[in-house]
């Protein structure tokens, strides 16, 4: 089993990490038992978030009374010090927990500092210090955002999208936080969906030898070939090289990766999968998406106001209208057979 210290925190977590965002889409008794598989098959290192709805209790439910066996992870959206010690202690509870090993801001606009009229930072020291978290950390979708919380000494890991579709931007990032002895966190390791071969990609993050991902598991079936990464690790064959070469070929340019910052829509457009319709017709089972109910969703791209309200909150500074109003011709041409 391959694993990677998280930089200064000296934390080791298993290379194959547990991302649970989607267990929030399944039953609570369902969610207990994937994440004690999970475990079980070697897995120790779980990334939750108190905007994951009920993601925290049920990591708690799966892990109470083996605390010091695992390493969790999770996030504050809060953008005052009341509402981050807020966040805290109802993350504490849920989590069934008296610390938490990675506390981090989750994908704020601005880099977190002492000083600052938010007092988020001074917040987060004051927990550090009382016992409550072990390690203040930031989630971040913003390269420049990025590059100050790794040039400020301030936080012991960063999260960030990272997948072998990431270029030398990325790449520099993990090259910086290497250099800081930071721990490096990679969410969206499959893109956002996109990446369809998760073998693959786990053999790319084995070249990374500082790089945790944490895949996001919803079913039994991808839980499974990821446990199997974790008893036979993958390496990087020629094949998949080919399929890296190729993916990053189809998939140059703009598109969207399904982060969802731009959402809700006031014109209630599900932006983050309409605006990569194109993608995912030709990226998965197409059948799937060209369902009546589909049809409905996609439609309501017409709706579009372009009041510009989603390209001002996309991390990636998309031309979102743009997206849309091309998925949604693309659309057309499929439902017609000519796509």
């Amino acid at each position: 089993m391959t694993t990677v210290r998280l930089g200064r925190t000296e934390l080791v977590a298993g290379k194959q990490s547990f991302g649970c965002l989607p267990i929030q889409r399944i039953t609570k008794e369902e969610a207990v038992a994937l994440l004690r598989r999970a475990y079980d098959g070697g897995m120790n290192y779980f990334d939750t978030a108190r905007a994951y709805s009920d993601s925290e209790e049920k990591v708690g439910a799966a892990f109470a009374g083996m605390r010091d066996k695992i390493i969790i992870s999770t996030k504050t959206q809060a953008v005052t010090a009341e509402g981050m010690r807020k966040d805290l202690e109802e993350s504490l509870r849920a989590l069934q927990t008296d610390y938490i090993d990675i506390y981090q801001f989750h994908n704020p606009a601005f880099c977190p500092k002492p000083g600052g009229e938010d007092g988020l930072y001074e917040a987060a020291l004051e927990a550090k210090r009382q016992g409550k978290i072990r390690h203040i950390s930031i989630t971040n979708h913003r390269l420049a955002v990025a590059h100050e919380a790794i040039d400020s000494g301030l936080y012991d890991t960063l999260q960030f999208p990272f997948s072998y579709l990431s270029g030398p931007q990325e790449l520099e990032l993990v090259d910086k936080c290497r250099a800081a002895d930071m721990g490096f966190i990679a969410m969206k390791a499959l893109a956002g969906g996109l990446i369809r071969d998760g073998l693959t990609a786990a053999a790319f993050m084995e070249t990374q030898p500082s790089v945790v991902p944490i895949w996001g598991v919803q079913y039994d079936w991808e839980l499974d070939q990821f446990l199997d990464c974790v008893k036979n690790p993958p390496e990087m064959t020629a094949e998949r090289q080919a399929v890296i070469d190729r993916d990053r070929k189809e998939l140059s340019g703009d598109f969207c990766r399904g982060c969802g910052y731009c959402m809700p829509c006031p014109a209630g457009i599900e932006i983050n999968n309409c605006a990569r319709m194109s993608l995912m017709l030709r990226r998965a089972p197409a059948e799937g998406w060209l369902t009546p109910e589909w049809q409905e969703k996609m439609g309501k791209i017409q709706d579009c106001l372009h009041c510009g309200a989603c390209m001002s909150k996309c991390p990636y500074g998309l031309d979102t209208p743009r997206l849309l109003e091309e998925n949604y011709r693309d659309y057309q041409q499929v439902l017609a057979g000519r796509g």
